[in-house]
């Protein structure tokens, strides 16, 4: 099987595009491929999909490759309008058309700023600076980046639980997207635990999916920012709260994912960790299941099979593997000050195991 294919971040294509409309202000003439240069040594070139040269004005648009990675802005339209600045102003951006705000305390970003994170800031700024040393510029400018749709892709991020409206952030920090990495997933959990600690918020949820995050909302009324969407990425929540610790943590899943958890996996996606059902056998046994319901547990379909097995017969799988999950989670955070406790529930949201919070 060939290999999988590397892609660009939002940020190594705004950049390109910036390099390629700046470059046209200053001589005239949009250089297509525009080439960069990226961390790490890199020297991607890309095409220009769009360009346009007005007075006092240049644009050129890059079409997002995210090579084989399934991410929400493959595809999309990367936009950068470049006009001169104030003398001495340097280089100040804007948010244009699909490029979002921050709104909330929390982020690398003031309130008020384009949502164009510091990496790619800083790498359009290189840019600028060398192309005005070739074309004989003063490197002042204003760089307004646009993303064509992206405020309905934003939709599909953790931008509005983040405070960041009205679009899409402009990230990276290789510029590089490494195909099923999740990374932008990740950072996207780390952001949202920096901003509920910015908002002051005392206890927050690690939810794995919409089900998990109505429970949590009901049983706590917690707010959107205080819920996390950790998806099958508990170990990005336990290890960044392990250095930016938050009172209180609670992990809310179904068996099935809950229970690679009490089995010491910290990534619970199917592809990378599955369920021991043996494992769920012993638990029960432990807590005093009969020897034939033991066998069933051992050769059941799913762990919410074996979790109906045990209903059938009072025995408390669930809190079980909540409380085994519990003993993970403080493995995890190694005597940070974060109290935790663990909820599983089924595919409807009926809690069906509970562990008590430990600090």
């Amino acid at each position: 099987m060939s290999a999988l294919r590397y892609g660009w971040t939002t940020g190594a294509c705004a950049t390109a595009a910036t390099t390629a409309a700046y470059t046209a202000l200053l001589s005239g003439d949009f250089p297509d491929p525009v080439e960069i240069a990226l961390p790490k040594d890199k020297h991607p070139s890309f095409a220009l999909a769009r360009e346009a040269l007005g007075d006092g004005w240049a644009m050129a648009a890059i079409v997002k490759d995210a090579g084989d990675d399934p991410d929400v802005t493959h595809g999309a339209l990367i936009m950068s309008t470049v006009r001169p600045g104030a003398p001495g102003s340097g280089v100040t951006f804007l948010a244009g058309p699909g490029v979002g705000t921050v709104t909330k305390p929390g982020l690398p970003l003031p309130v008020g700023e384009p949502a164009i994170n510091p990496v790619p800031r800083r790498l359009m700024t290189d840019h600028v600076t060398q192309v005005a040393a070739r074309h004989g510029g003063t490197g002042d400018v204003v760089v307004e980046i646009s993303v064509e749709g992206g405020a309905e892709l934003a939709l599909k991020t953790w931008n509005p639980r983040l405070g960041i409206l009205g679009g899409l952030s402009i990230l990276g920090t290789t510029g590089v997207v490494v195909p099923y990495s999740c990374s932008a997933w990740i950072d996207s959990i780390r952001r949202g635990i920096d901003v509920a600690r910015a908002a002051g918020h005392p206890h927050v949820a690690g939810c794995t999916g919409s089900t998990s995050e109505q429970v949590a909302s009901t049983l706590y009324g917690l707010p959107d920012d205080a819920l996390l969407d950790m998806g099958d990425f508990a170990g990005a929540v336990l290890k960044y709260l392990r250095r930016h610790p938050i009172p209180r943590l609670t992990i809310v899943g179904g068996i099935g994912k809950l229970s690679k958890l009490a089995d010491g996996h910290l990534d619970l996606h199917s592809g990378r960790s599955q369920v021991n059902l043996p494992l769920l056998a012993t638990l029960a046994a432990e807590a005093g299941a009969p020897p034939d319901l033991v066998t069933q547990i051992e050769s059941a379909n799913t762990a919410l099979h074996a979790l109906r097995l045990c209903q059938a017969e009072a025995v408390p799988l669930g809190d079980l593997v909540a409380t085994r999950a519990l003993n993970t989670a403080r493995t995890v955070l190694t005597g940070a000050p974060v109290s935790v406790d663990v909820i599983v529930i089924d595919r409807a949201g009926t809690i069906v195991g509970r562990s008590t919070a430990i600090g």
